[in-house]
């Protein structure tokens, strides 16, 4: 009687290793750098960026040669002036500190705000195609292929890129 329990015992057991090794999940990778920098919208969002970020620059650089001019004039005419205008010319100079740092600093949240406002829809599209992919091919799971160490399973790189039009 006690041999029997542990013949059903191990059975069961057994049994249940068995369906455990079946009911593994089927994992896929995929290369999300890959598709995103190579996907027409991401670089079409990059080149309006680039010339956003250059049209700041260009009114920075106009800011900061008025700053130094403005600066070497004062240094050149600071023993000819009182020290009344001195002082004037100095808060100018701070006042314009200011306004340079300031502009620097709102054309980088505008850009940053500018760059999520183009690059989010296209990132949720290329989770929306991963997810498309996968579930119709049966996997319950797609990782990215950047946080893998090894990456010897499928890869539904190609399939998302197709899957996205390009």
């Amino acid at each position: 009687m006690k041999r029997l329990k542990s013949l059903l015992i191990a059975g069961v057991v057994f049994l249940g290793t068995m369906q455990t090794m079946n009911a593994q999940a089927k994992t896929a990778h995929v290369d999300v750098n890959e598709i995103i920098s190579k996907m027409p919208a991401v670089i079409e969002a990059k080149k309006q960026l680039e010339k956003l970020s250059s049209t700041y620059d260009a009114e920075y650089k106009i800011m900061i040669d008025e700053y130094q001019a403005k600066m070497k004039k004062y240094e050149q005419e600071a023993d000819t002036v009182g020290d009344a205008v001195n002082a004037t010319r100095q808060t100018e100079m701070q006042d314009l500190t200011k306004r340079i740092t300031d502009y620097r600093e709102n054309a980088q949240k505008e850009l940053q705000k500018k760059e999520t406002d183009l690059v989010a829809p296209l990132y949720d599209k290329v989770r929306a195609s991963i997810e498309k992919v996968g579930k119709a091919k049966g996997y319950q799971y797609v990782l990215n292929a950047a946080d893998l160490l090894l990456k010897d399973g499928p890869d539904l790189t190609a399939d998302v890129k197709k899957d996205l039009g390009f």
